[in-house]
């Protein structure tokens, strides 16, 4: 299987830019289910089973291809273009919200 081609964008460095949804709390929401880290900018966007698919809609509008999750215990990342979830080793674990 191939590997996300799409490593060399990922900053784990990255801030998270929010505690939720970034694009939820603007408009006055709180109903994500899950949330995820872009890890080009560090914008916080809600997952695909959210209403708003927030994430995605970032992925969309600027082009950059890999979040990681902000969930407590979970170190994964899902590269769009490549459709593909992937963990890597030896990274210190992503950031949670409280």
């Amino acid at each position: 299987m191939a590997g996300c081609t799409h490593i060399d964008t990922i900053d784990l460095e990255v801030a998270a830019s929010s505690q939720g949804c970034e694009d939820c709390l603007a408009a006055g929401r709180h109903d994500w289910v899950h949330l995820r880290v872009c890890q080009a900018c560090g914008h916080v966007g809600c997952c695909d089973s959210s209403p708003a698919k927030h994430a995605t809609a970032h992925f969309r509008a600027g082009g950059h291809p890999v979040i990681r999750s902000y969930e407590p215990g979970e170190d994964w990342f899902w590269c769009y273009p490549d459709q593909l979830m992937f963990e890597l080793d030896g990274v210190p674990p992503g950031p949670s919200h409280p």
